[in-house]
């Protein structure tokens, strides 16, 4: 299996950081290849033309080369399972993933795209206040239902639960990995 792990956080350490390698040591524990990759560098969607630009003709973004959007893109393509990680910021994904969601969504929009069916992991770790966690579900959620995607799981992680969230993590993408399907039952 290819589980791919998109990550909306702009560090290498910390809590969002930990997850993240929590649920990579997880899909392998499943037996999957593992790949993590990060949305710093996708530059947001500049709404070319008449606001779609070539995205929603050739489902492809005018700049995505430039960004590494096409790249990731193409892996979201040949990955079996999906998970999202983002640190919550003001209520809301990261600016990283968000600008990277922003341009996948047009570029899968009214079409069976990379998406369509797919499970999708989606893990949330809010700081200080531990606030926004459940708006920031709800967006992802969104996109989740405007591209097609099947949601696995909701799994948020702050500073008071990471000790048993974390294992959490480590068994929601082993089980991904290992080909449990959205609504089995245990």
């Amino acid at each position: 299996m290819n589980f791919l792990i998109i990550s909306g956080n702009p560090k290498n350490i910390g809590l969002c950081h930990e997850i993240t390698i929590a649920a990579c040591s997880g899909a392998a524990a499943g037996g999957a290849d593992c790949q993590i990759e990060y949305t710093n560098d996708i530059q947001r969607c500049k709404m070319c033309g008449d606001g779609w630009g070539i995205c929603k003709n050739e489902n492809k973004c005018t700049f995505g080369v430039d960004d590494g959007f096409d790249n990731l893109h193409n892996k979201i393509k040949k990955a079996d399972a999906i998970c999202f990680i983002t640190p919550v910021y003001w209520w809301d994904v990261s600016e990283g993933l968000k600008s990277f969601l922003d341009k996948l969504r047009r570029c899968e929009f009214g079409q069976e795209g990379a998406l369509s069916g797919k499970p999708v992991l989606l893990i949330a770790s809010p700081g200080g206040s531990g606030n926004g966690l459940i708006n920031c579900f709800e967006q992802m959620e969104l996109f989740c239902r405007h591209t097609g995607a099947n949601v696995f799981d909701f799994i948020g992680v702050n500073r008071w639960n990471k000790d048993y969230k974390s294992i959490c993590v480590f068994e929601a993408a082993k089980a991904l990995a290992c080909g449990r399907k959205v609504g089995d039952d245990v």
